[in-house]
């Protein structure tokens, strides 16, 4: 199997490329590798497909947003989230159909935050729910047998740095995490969201 990792360069991207490894080739991109994608840009995503070609499945680890008060933040910032956490994703999904085999899986990612905001949070809020909501109706209509999913944990044991932000939630592995991937792609479900909480 051929898988695609967008975001392999970060925590779960990396994670996630290594449990995938187990079961095929994995090609990873982000903004620093050979082949590039920046998530922001609809003709990059459609170059990267292009360089990459026929694969099995997709697996998303991306979607950076600004964490500011509600009273702090401009609607250019509400913006540059959307357009990078959820409709980065929302690209991945519609640009990769015609590269994706039939029954083929996209796995996108959102978190806790859609359904468990902290204080400064309701961008990723918002992109968060926007991507489950979307991935609920996209496995109605996608052809072929293509599955989606999506995997949404709490704040990661590793990220340290938001440790901090997040008192009292549970933290989660990112090797767990990664297993959310594989279950996603490796299995038949279609239109769940595995929340690790």
């Amino acid at each position: 199997m051929k898988f695609l990792v967008v975001g392999s360069t970060g925590l779960i991207g990396s994670y996630v490329a290594k449990a995938l490894s187990k079961h095929g080739q994995v090609i990873g991109v982000s903004r620093t590798t050979q082949i590039k994608v920046d998530v922001k840009n609809a003709a990059s995503i459609a170059a990267m497909y292009e360089q990459v070609g026929k694969i099995d499945a997709v697996a998303s680890c991306i979607g950076k947003v600004i964490y500011k008060p509600i009273t702090e933040l401009t609607y250019d910032e509400y913006l540059l989230g959307l357009t990078d956490k959820a409709m980065g994703q929302v690209e991945l999904v519609r640009a990769g159909i015609n590269y994706l085999s039939d029954g083929g899986c996209f796995t996108l990612m959102t978190g806790i935050l859609a359904r468990d905001p902290i204080a400064s949070a309701t961008i990723a809020a918002l992109a968060n729910g926007a991507i489950e909501s979307f991935t609920l109706a996209a496995a109605i209509d996608l052809p072929r047998g293509i599955r989606i999913n999506t995997v949404s944990p709490s704040v990661l044991v590793e990220a340290t740095s938001y440790h901090p932000s997040f008192p009292g939630y549970h933290q989660v592995k990112a090797v767990d995490v990664a297993d959310a991937y594989v279950k996603s792609i490796m299995g038949k479900q279609s239109g769940q969201i595995y929340k690790l909480d």
